[in-house]
């Protein structure tokens, strides 16, 4: 493991992908644990409200009288998408987009309102974002207060929300198919019919309960805290906070309970009244836009969505466009700002008022011109400025403000030390190269070769989770697209439009840029605080002789530039093979075969049989035990792969933009490398990876900058929320080899660059090669790569004997153990318990089988319990816990509350269980038993996903890979009495089996709304347990050394099953 990987991301490439990234500004969300992006991948909003806001009887009646208007079903659509599309429009101005996906097992449905955090009122930011927590809090026909999510759960379903700047955006997923299996159908409703149902209300009669105001809003300003010591919300807002105030994008968009609650009825407002209220001003059908996915017949959803959402009330309220004033007028420009950051980094930002681009849908000038000021190749800037040793990174990209206002373009550079010390150089030649922008006319093979490549891209798009899909296009919706580019609007490039290239360019100003260097250190003498966040920061007019170079490098004349800079040569990674051999097959594999195997080399393969896209994924793990012999060992192979990274990074930047991915980087066993994309060039980006590593050069000073940035990574891992940084704690508590960040931080100083030449020497000489090729690619292409990597590299064997074994700790039965740390960040108010049981084997199938069951029974009550009703914090988590060879359950919450209040709530929610599990009808488990079911034989939507089932089961080792299969049949046998018996055994607080890890990190700063909460009378109660007294584990080691260890992975098929020796095709 490396610990904190995500602070440690070395960059983000910027051209192509780089506008969408920067328009993902900080939003504002139920839960930011989204499936996909985090471990908590099943966390899902609930919370219901109380509230009147219907439209009246007799308006209802009057809009059905009017037909649903079909806009069109012709949409520009992926040469692989099997999907049907209809847009319609119904009579009170609502529009939706209907898909038929015959073959889906999820349905899903988004919404997608013109209102965000920019309507709310100045005396009380944030109300939009309240508005969206208080609509899940019950509706007139469905008053309870969880009924919405207890029906999602019990379908297989989860849901969540989202408010932007001028949108708030809703969504979930539900079991596709009806409870009996078969197909869906007028009189056969699958799931999907009632969750629309219960979905409509919110926008038609929400009831805003008074009972759950208080929580909500409490809710609330847990979410501001949680992202008050996060710089990315901090120096966000502060950009926010300097611009015009006559404009919404000053806005604080969270809101806290200041603000929503405490200052407001210190004035006597009625603040129920005024959410009321704003949901009746800005909440109308013709400013909806709704996206619903299944496996209906068009014409089936099209019924739904009219039945439905008809009733939604049309106020004919025109779209919210902000064209009188602009975020940045005259006085806020040629500015200079300087601001402290809470992790330790060095970023200077250019941020220009740039073009509105809200019409340019066809010609995006913004991508060519951050294409070129965001490359990483030959004569770019960041080529450049990594040649002088002053940054480690760059990017750029435009992003969209709000409608009827012009967009910001912003470049990004991430500053070395000597880089800090030369910003001013920095930013000359930043400018340097805008003027080479400026004399030279745009080039139209340019602007091609990015048309090629987003053609390419769209033509091969490959599905994604259907909440993902609906939630995006409801929110695309609301721009002004041809109805039919819905799909394809945004991703494609249809019209080279040179003079609003040179336009764009020309923003690009000295007197049109507001500067921030963002520093600990520089310049030390921060006058001023950011209101919402406490920010450091000064801010003061760019010194008029600087301008004056800047100018005077803007003005460069022809051939006077900086030689080194000029535009980038031809892209020669860009695809021109794509053919895809599509050969139909009764059944695809479910694993695939061993084509080669011998004392060097192991190599998986299959070919793709599902998904027919040009591409391929070729994964390579370099088995080597010194790698994690040692923290030490470690961190030189750390430094090794960040030092590869570094050689290769102008190499691989055309690949990257040409859809070609590689990663190296360390694994459970050694090194690891994959390569991935479309498969007509990977061998040629695959040949240059081997060989740097093969040879590479460690340059002292390269090396300086990488051991620089990898001490302040380590350091910002420590900085982290709370809940970002204690699944690395258990993982080495449960684990055998294992190191956390402060050991990995603790060897690195010594390190030197010699350490890592002789170790690149020793890591590299002795290995085991198991790789897995998958994708568009023969059994005869995957040997050849194998071939390819053993002649490069040309290690001698390890033997069997030395390959690393992994294995996990055992806690007896019985046990109950402690771990506490004090979190580093001084300022950081919340708490965070990790509240871990121990269950057994993760190859016993009947184990797997019943924690995944409980953990569908467990999931919404949990969240219900403690974060709605006790409102303990924002984060509140509950799940499965696998690691090596073990499975357990455990819960995460973050908070201001004492983690020893925390475990207290959980022991009395899992105690409270017992009695509900026992008093849980047969209809409702067998319901938990179906979507169970469902989740796991849910099919997989791409390439990549289908890649890293089969990696995950060949690097843990179990060979197991039918396991979803098989642990959906698992789950259909079990019976209640089975799973009240394993409850009673590994989970309940009275169980005398029970076998407890507790680790807790501990906050050093306090709140005074603990104080005000009266929290401090609750903390004294005592936790509810099975007699055993918590063990303190004052030592890591002597905690370990009482512990026995699981054997090791034990495969569940031998490997001869999968072999496929032979050398035909």
């Amino acid at each position: 493991m490396t610990p904190c990987s995500s602070a440690l991301a070395l960059r983000l490439r910027p051209p192509l992908l780089l506008p969408l990234i920067l328009t993902t500004r900080p939003c504002v969300s139920r839960s930011v644990l989204r499936p996909g992006y985090s471990p908590f991948s099943n966390m899902s909003p609930s919370t219901p409200r109380q509230g009147e806001a219907a439209s009246p009887p007799m308006l209802q009646r009057e809009t059905h009288l009017r037909p649903v208007e079909r806009v069109t079903d012709q949409l520009e659509i992926p040469s692989l998408d099997d999907r049907q599309y209809r847009v319609i429009r119904l009579p009170n101005d609502l529009e939706a987009l209907l898909v038929h996906d015959p073959e889906t097992d999820k349905a899903s449905a988004a919404l997608d309102v013109n209102v965000g955090n920019f309507s709310d009122e100045d005396a009380m930011p944030g109300m939009a974002h309240a508005v969206e927590h208080l609509l899940f809090m019950g509706t007139k026909k469905y008053p309870e207060e969880n009924a919405y999510n207890v029906y999602l759960s019990s379908h297989s379903g989860s849901s969540n929300a989202y408010t932007a700047a001028t949108s708030t955006n809703y969504y979930f997923d539900i079991s596709a198919k009806p409870s009996n299996g078969e197909e869906p159908s007028e009189t056969n409703l699958s799931p999907l019919h009632g969750g629309l149902d219960r979905f409509a209300q919110f926008f038609i009669e929400p009831l805003f309960l008074p009972s759950t105001l208080d929580r909500e809003l409490r809710a609330v300003d847990s979410e501001n805290k949680k992202n008050l010591q996060s710089d990315v919300w901090r120096l966000h807002q502060l950009e926010k906070s300097q611009s015009n105030p006559n404009h919404p994008y000053c806005h604080f968009s969270t809101g806290n309970l200041e603000v929503l609650k405490t200052n407001p009825e210190a004035e006597n407002i009625d603040v129920r009244q005024k959410f009321i209220d704003f949901h009746g001003k800005h909440y109308s059908a013709n400013r909806m836009k709704l996206c619903v996915l299944g496996r209906e017949p068009l014409d089936v959803l099209e019924t739904w969505v009219a039945e439905l959402f008809s009733a939604v009330q049309n106020k004919n309220l025109p779209q919210n466009r902000w064209e009188d004033e602009v975020p940045y007028n005259k006085d806020s420009l040629a500015m200079q700002c300087f601001a402290k950051p809470v992790m330790d980094s060095r970023d200077m930002n250019l941020f220009f008022p740039f073009l509105d681009e809200e019409k340019l849908y066809e010609s995006q000038p913004s991508r060519y011109i951050s294409h070129l000021i965001g490359h990483e190749g030959p004569g770019s800037i960041m080529a450049y400025l990594k040649s002088k040793g002053w940054a480690n990174s760059l990017s750029a990209g435009a992003y969209n403000v709000c409608p009827g206002t012009p967009g910001i373009f912003d470049c990004q550079i991430r500053l070395t030390k000597e880089g800090l010390n030369n910003y001013q150089e920095v930013v000359k030649v930043f400018f340097q190269y805008v003027s080479l922008l400026r004399q030279t006319p745009p080039e139209e093979w340019i602007f091609n070769e990015q048309k090629e490549m987003a053609d390419v891209e769209f033509r091969f798009k490959q599905k994604t989770p259907a909440s993902r899909f609906t939630s995006k296009i409801s929110s695309v919706m609301q721009r002004p697209l041809p109805r039919e580019w819905l799909l394809s609007g945004q991703s494609r490039l249809r019209k080279f439009d040179p003079t609003m290239i040179q336009k764009g360019i020309n923003t690009l100003r000295p007197d049109n840029l507001r500067m921030t260097i963002v520093s600990r250190e520089f310049p030390g003498d921060w006058d001023k605080k950011e209101k919402w966040y406490g920010t450091e920061y000064k801010t003061q007019s760019i010194p008029d002789e600087f301008l004056a170079e800047l100018s005077k490098a803007l003005e460069s004349p022809p051939g006077k530039q900086l030689s080194a800079l000029h535009l980038p040569h031809k892209n020669q990674f860009i695809p021109t093979k794509l053919e895809v051999e599509k050969k139909e097959v009764d059944k695809p594999a479910t694993a695939p075969r061993v084509i080669r195997n011998d004392e060097l080399a192991r190599t998986w393969w299959k070919k793709d049989d599902t998904f027919w896209v040009p591409k391929a994924s070729l994964i390579i793990s370099m088995k080597n035990p010194i790698v994690f012999a040692s923290a030490k060992n470690s961190v030189k192979t750390k430094l090794f792969t960040d030092l590869v990274r570094d050689a290769l990074e102008e190499y691989s930047y055309d690949a990257d933009l040409a859809g070609l991915q590689y990663s190296v980087s360390l694994d459970s066993r050694g090194l690891f490398v994959e390569v991935s994309g479309y498969n007509d060039k990977l061998a040629v980006l695959l040949e240059q990876v081997l060989i740097t590593m093969r040879d590479l050069v460690v340059k002292d000073d390269r090396f300086e900058i990488i051991k620089e940035r990898l001490t302040r990574g380590y350091k910002n891992c420590e900085l982290q929320q709370p809940f970002s940084q204690i699944g690395d704690y258990v993982s080495w508590l449960t684990s055998e080899h294992d190191h956390v960040v402060e050991q990995l931080s603790a060897e690195l100083p010594m390190i030197t660059a010699d350490d890592v030449r002789s170790f690149h020497q020793q890591v590299m000489s002795q290995l085991h090669i198991e790789s897995y090729v998958h994708g568009n690619l023969y059994k005869e292409d995957s040997l050849k790569l194998t071939d390819m990597i053993e002649s490069i590299l040309k290690p001698r064997v390890l033997p069997k004997e030395e390959w690393p074994i992994m294995r996990s700790l055992v806690l007896p039965r019985g046990s109950n153990y402690l771990y506490q740390k004090t979190l580093r960040d001084p300022a950081n108010v919340n708490h965070c318990l990790e509240y871990y049981l121990h269950i057994g084997d993760k190859g016993d199938r009947s184990i797997r089988a019943k924690t995944q069951l409980l953990d569908q029974i467990i999931h919404e009550p949990a969240f219900d319990q403690l974060r709605t009703k006790e409102q303990l914090g924002y984060i509140v988590f509950s799940g499965l816990r696998g690691s090596a060879t073990t499975y357990g359950f455990r819960f995460i919450i973050q908070s201001e509350r004492t983690a020893d209040y925390l475990e207290s709530r959980v022991d009395s929610f899992l105690q409270a269980q017992t009695t509900a599990l026992r008093e849980m009808t047969d209809a409702n488990f067998e319901s938990h038993k179906r979507s169970v079911v469902v989740k796991r034989l849910e099919k997989l939507k791409n390439l990549d996903q289908e890649t890293g089932r089969h990696w995950a089961q060949i690097a843990n080792e179990y060979y197991d890979f039918e396991a979803a299969q098989e642990d959906a049949a698992r789950v259909n046998k079990l019976t209640k009495a089975e799973l009240i018996d394993f409850y009673e055994t590994f989970i309940d607080p009275a169980s005398p089996a029970r076998a407890k890890l507790i680790v807790q990190l501990i906050a050093q700063g306090s709140s005074s709304t603990t104080e005000e909460a009266g929290v401090k009378k609750e903390e004294e109660t005592v936790p509810i347990s099975n007699g055993t007294k918590p063990l303190l584990i004052t030592s890591v080691r002597d905690y370990k050394a009482g512990l026995a260890t699981t054997a090791g992975a034990r495969p569940l098929y031998d490997l001869s099953e999968f072999e496929e020796l032979d050398s035909k095709l």
